[in-house]
């Protein structure tokens, strides 16, 4: 049997499946991503009769019913969604949602003269040549011959023969050929997904998150539109607080739900920390509430599948929409989330530039929410997750097939009784005393800035409340709020004017400091045996050249904070190397202290 049939129909017979519901579509509520004049050039190539791509549907598999019946559900649109939307918004006249979550028509404009579309502006509005909305031509009713009759008087140039053929060729746009793509429903799940995934929308590769989203929003029976909103909306609240008003007016139905109430405290809460994506949000609800880690299955259990058996059911189905219900609430509740970000900050991350992985935030999250149902104490949750999280940025544990990764580690975080076990075993293999004296060291030998391992240095920075390099009161935490620069312990000029001109060596991590900007003004470029000479100097003399220290004792123990050797104060170019290695240890043991006392 084949994988899917490819039939014909009309613009006319696809909109009407829309409107009947026989084609299920993720609702107009969703940001219409397509610009008005794509929409333009679609109505030109249906009125040229110009091919405009397929329709992909796929009808969900039948799924067994309690009484023993089957359910064939509904069909799915697979891909198309912009397409069909710019139809409905063109021809149908219906609003369109933007990226702010504006309502709008999208008005093409049709010349007959000159047989061109154009998107209405106000110089179209004040041209009689135009017809400024073709929505007009396609409700029902429209008056032709008065139209006609209307146009040609006020555009003589135009025989009312002529326009009456072109009014006609325009009208049977309605009954352009449009090809679908039926997907077989016996197809299984997984090679549906696949499928979806494959299929490219606007250069954008789809995922199975975008395909989850889809099953869900069109998923009536357990509210599977208002938890698409409340994931939606969330989501571009936290990123962007000013759509507030706009969901707010424009989406009148959900912002007199329960859940509008129950997120609209983002708008007021200013993070950068960790601000999720939908993708995000329905993986860790997903991960905490199933205890799986592959998002394609959620989209079989969403669907009813029976794992065991390969049925599908429609009491899976039931079930699966309610924990994932449940796990979006647990997620977007402002107790959680808060709490979760104080757990973040007290492990040193004040920024989302300090985490470079969301996969360990998104995992961290989920161990979070599943550590509070299982009525885990407050305080030892905080310690797991602050431990787990260092530990799989360290370990790069969810860079590689996060998924599986996810899966594996959720499920023995939820069997174990005391979770901290778990912790405790995987630190014993993975985070032995060879990671820390010999894997950590290498793994500072890079020039790349962004490196997690140099970010965890800086977070154990933050942690212990150090203070940037030469200075008595600023520490490197005001820096990174004030988006302050790394600098380097020996200056780029002075390695370059000393054959040091591969930007690897010079920009090696083990040479970054947070700095202040003045400090780093006043080292120039000389050796560091020559500016911390001025430093010492400035003690003496009680003269302050280079930063504020004016004790040995501060002096001293700002080289310590900042994990720079002693040995400093005598080195020259020569001695760069020797430096780097004697840095990289001192991370080392910094970073360690810092998990072991987290």
């Amino acid at each position: 049997m084949s994988n899917y049939n490819v039939n014909n129909s009309t613009v006319n017979a696809l909109l009407s499946w829309i409107e009947q519901d026989i084609i299920a579509i993720p609702e107009i509520q969703r940001p219409f991503v397509w610009k008005s004049s794509k929409v333009r050039d679609l109505m030109d190539s249906l009125y040229k009769d110009y091919p405009v791509g397929y329709i992909i549907t796929w009808q969900n598999p039948e799924a067994r019913l309690k009484d023993g019946t089957v359910s064939h559900g509904k069909k799915i649109l697979i891909d198309g969604q912009q397409r069909v939307t710019a139809l409905m918004a063109a021809i149908s006249g219906k609003e369109v949602v933007d990226h702010d979550y504006k309502k709008k028509r999208i008005k093409i404009a049709f010349n007959p003269i000159e047989e061109i579309f154009e998107v209405q502006n106000p110089a179209i509005r004040k041209d009689k040549r135009w017809i400024p909305d073709i929505a007009e031509i396609f409700q029902q009713g429209f008056d032709t011959f008065g139209f006609i009759d209307s146009y040609c008087n006020e555009n003589p140039e135009i025989s009312r023969n002529e326009l009456n053929e072109i009014i006609q060729k325009l009208s049977q746009v309605r009954y352009s050929s449009i090809g679908i793509i039926e997907l077989a429903h016996t197809l299984d799940i997984e090679v549906v997904t696949e499928i979806f995934i494959r299929i490219n929308s606007a250069g954008v590769n789809l995922s199975q998150a975008d395909f989850a989203m889809s099953k869900i929003s069109v998923n009536d029976k357990y509210e599977g539109p208002l938890v698409r909103k409340t994931i939606d909306y969330f989501c571009n609240l936290i990123k962007k607080p000013s759509v507030y008003d706009n969901i707010k007016d424009n989406d009148i139905e959900f912002a007199n739900t329960e859940n509008f109430n129950k997120i609209k405290w983002v708008k007021d809460y200013n993070t950068n920390i960790y601000e999720p994506s939908y993708s995000d949000l329905l993986r860790v609800a997903f991960t905490f509430k199933f205890l799986r880690g592959k998002l394609s299955n959620l989209v079989s259990l969403l669907s009813g599948r029976d794992f065991e058996t390969r049925e599908y059911k429609e009491e899976i189905t039931e079930e699966s929409f309610e924990k994932l219900y449940d796990g979006v609430l647990k997620f977007i509740d402002e107790t959680n989330f808060k709490r979760f970000i104080m757990v973040l900050k007290s492990a040193g991350v004040i920024n989302a530039k300090l985490v470079r992985s969301q996969n360990a935030l998104n995992f961290a999250y989920a161990l979070f929410l599943l550590l509070r149902e299982k009525n885990i104490n407050a305080s030892d949750i905080n310690k797991i997750v602050r431990k787990w999280l260092v530990a799989s940025i360290l370990t790069e544990r969810y860079s590689g097939s996060p998924e599986s990764m996810f899966d594996f580690d959720i499920k023995r975080f939820a069997a174990n009784e005391n979770p901290m076990t778990y912790v405790n075993n995987v630190e014993a293999g993975e985070l032995s005393d060879a990671y820390w004296d010999n894997i950590l060291i290498g793994n500072l030998d890079t020039s790349v800035s962004s490196s997690p391992y140099f970010n965890l240095y800086i977070m154990s920075q933050i942690y212990d409340n150090d203070n940037a390099f030469l200075s008595k009161s600023i520490t490197v935490q005001h820096l990174i709020e004030e988006r302050g620069d790394v600098h380097h312990v020996f200056p780029k000029k002075y390695l370059q004017s000393n054959g040091y001109n591969n930007r690897r060596q010079y920009n090696q991590i083990a040479n970054y400091v947070f700095t202040e900007q003045a400090v780093n003004l006043a080292i120039k470029a000389e050796a560091p045996k020559s500016y911390l000479n001025k430093v010492k100097e400035q003690i003496n003399k009680d003269k302050l050249l280079i930063g504020e220290i004016d004790n040995d004792d501060e002096l001293i123990y700002n080289m310590k904070m900042n994990c720079i050797p002693e040995s400093i104060f005598n080195m020259e170019a020569s001695d760069y190397e020797q430096f780097l290695q004697e840095r990289r240890k001192l991370i080392v043991n910094k970073i360690r202290t810092f998990y072991e006392r987290l």
